[in-house]
């Protein structure tokens, strides 16, 4: 009897459905509820030839072979012990004098309400803001689907300041390496940046990376002579281009506002390890064309000249970083680009391939899915080093935000691995105007 009255109820809208096909077994043992209508809303999107597309016809696929198993009205039997349930619109009694039944959101909304009023403990799960508050209204729990749990001011960081005894930093800054025997008390990550300082005067600090291989506390790669003619300018650089030098760790995540120089750093680092290091194949750089106003389409000229605009900024900042080095060479990143060294592509390009020895940047990752992410990330070949940048605060996806895009899913799921490695930027580097902007606008 106890275990009826816990089992719960999750109705599903069609934008989760959209944003995981695979969403109906992330409930546990528990029901899941698909109204019809989301059936139909998710149909529209078989033909299109965008991740909303190819997740809708993944979720298809995977009803037909649940479809199988017996009756999806009357419950099929997930293999977490959950149990799926598709089944027409319900309306209540009453309800169409509170909401329009014409809209299918307020569909869905109704056949949740249906399944409460039948003494169902019901949670509707949407990642629409205002079907949520809807819900809420009357008298329905709704929840986002993600990492509903998380703030965004909660992510992993990818550094700390940590205190030693006078006596441990000065070992650290005398042996350059300290070993950490608390390390897993202190709950530190591999390839976490530590910024460690005296207990008790923190200006007295030394910057250090904690090596899991190691288990104790590496200096930074030192950066001298500057990277392809830039220096970092703050800590948060330091740590940013040192996992970017870095041969053992094979992905690498950095997120910041505007101007903090994070697709700069990164661009910069591939060119250095690419060109002059000449330990990658080719320079691969990509950014997903999410369009602001009119999509690709509309605009004249063959496939270059629609690219144009979405692949600009990696060309400004090409065009930065070879005005840097104008001194003492002839080279531009055209000449590269005609050798075979460096791409420049949209991310539409990449998927279906197998990519080694290459160093991949995928710049704006905030605009992609976990399920994207995951279909890049695994496009790595052997030998391939990737790097993701973008920021959080700026998604033009309808179905992301902050917390719940591949970027920020990317940081918290990946952060406990050895060859991985993140860093947060705060400070702007790019000017005065545009750091005020970032603040204040």
């Amino acid at each position: 009897m106890e275990g009826i009255l816990t089992r719960k109820t999750f109705v599903l809208d069609t934008n989760v459905l959209l944003f995981d096909p695979n969403a109906i077994n992330k409930f546990g043992p528990n029901d899941v509820f698909i109204p019809l209508v989301v059936v139909e809303e998710v149909d529209r999107f078989k033909k299109d030839q965008n991740e909303n597309g190819r997740n809708a016809r993944y979720f298809s696929r995977i009803i037909d072979e649940l479809r199988q198993k017996g009756s999806l009205v009357d419950g099929v039997e997930l293999d977490n012990g959950g149990t799926l349930i598709i089944s027409v619109d319900r309306a209540v009694d009453n309800q169409e004098e509170t909401i329009d039944l014409s809209i299918n959101d307020n569909l869905i909304l109704a056949s949740a309400i249906f399944l409460k009023e039948q003494g169902d403990d019901v949670t509707l799960i949407t990642k629409d803001i205002n079907l949520r508050i809807k819900s809420d209204i009357l008298g329905i729990t709704a929840e986002d689907y993600g990492m509903k749990d998380m703030k965004i001011e909660e992510i992993y960081s990818g550094y700390r300041y940590l205190p030693l005894p006078k006596d441990k930093l000065e070992e650290y800054e005398k042996n350059r390496f300290l070993q950490l025997e608390n390390w897993e008390e202190l709950e530190i990550f591999p390839n976490e940046y530590l910024i460690v300082h005296e207990e008790g005067n923190d200006r007295r600090r030394l910057l250090g990376r904690f090596s899991k291989s190691k288990l104790g506390i590496v200096p930074l790669i030192p950066m001298r002579e500057g990277i392809w003619g830039i220096y970092p300018k703050n800590m948060e650089q330091q740590f940013a281009l040192d996992a970017l030098l870095n041969d053992d760790i094979k992905l690498v995540s950095l997120v910041g506002k505007a101007g903090t120089g994070k697709t700069l750093l990164a661009i910069a680092a591939g060119l250095e390890m690419t060109i002059n290091q000449e330990k990658y194949s080719r320079l691969l750089v990509s950014r997903p064309i999410q369009p602001m106003g009119r999509d690709l389409g509309y605009l004249p000229g063959d496939v270059n000249d629609k690219l144009g605009p979405w692949m600009q900024p990696i060309f400004d900042n090409m065009d930065f970083l070879f005005d840097q080095r104008r001194a003492g060479t002839n080279s531009s990143y055209v000449d590269l680009m005609d050798h075979g060294l460096l791409h420049i592509e949209p991310l539409t390009y990449i998927r279906g391939r197998s990519i080694p020895g290459q160093y991949l940047i995928v710049d704006e990752a905030q605009n992609l899915s976990p399920h994207e992410v995951k279909t890049i990330v695994t496009r790595a070949g052997e030998g391939t080093k990737i790097i993701l940048t973008g920021d959080p605060y700026q998604i033009d996806s309808p179905y992301l935000d902050e917390v719940n895009n591949g970027l920020s899913y990317v940081v918290e799921r990946l952060k406990t691995e050895d060859i991985i490695s993140h860093t947060q930027l705060t400070v702007g580097e790019r000017s005065a105007l545009s750091e005020t902007a970032s603040k204040l606008l």
